[in-house]
């Protein structure tokens, strides 16, 4: 069972909010590959993900609309090789998070198993707007126009 957040009619407009939720809670599910996120200045975040045995050729990341998507496929490559005991499989994966509105990848890279991708998070303005109330008949007046 689903519980709504966003149900208040105080919550004008947060529907996308709540679809992300739904996404997010969906794709957390499954623990692999571990991760850790990391807040690295005031506005980064840098995720890692734990991706050994994965080369960059075997990683893609994109960002589709809010959400970043992290795809891991490795190549069943044996080269006539005889395994007596297999505890290292090909595995592939998809890691994605959902991020909020405004949120920039700045660069990614492999290092040594470890696949770090560095986020920039703006800091938002602060929006003061006046609202002038009319007289009906008299549209709306917004920040002195006429």
């Amino acid at each position: 069972m689903t519980t709504r957040v966003f149900t208040s009619p105080m919550f004008l407009g947060f529907d996308h909010l709540e679809q992300m939720l739904e996404r997010a809670a969906k794709t957390s599910s499954d623990g692999y590959p571990p991760y850790n996120i990391e807040q690295i200045s005031p506005t980064g975040l840098r995720i890692t993900l734990a991706v050994a045995g994965f080369t960059m050729d075997d990683l893609q990341i994109t960002q589709e609309d809010n959400q970043l998507v992290i795809r891991g496929r490795q190549t069943e490559d044996t080269n006539g090789r005889i395994f007596l005991h297999r505890g290292i499989a090909a595995r592939q994966f998809q890691r994605a998070f959902v991020m909020a509105e405004g949120i920039e990848v700045r660069g990614a890279w492999l290092d040594n198993g470890l696949l770090h991708i560095d986020l920039a998070r703006p800091q938002p303005e602060a929006k003061v707007r006046t609202i002038r109330i009319t007289r009906p008949g008299h549209g709306p007046v917004v920040d002195g126009e006429q």
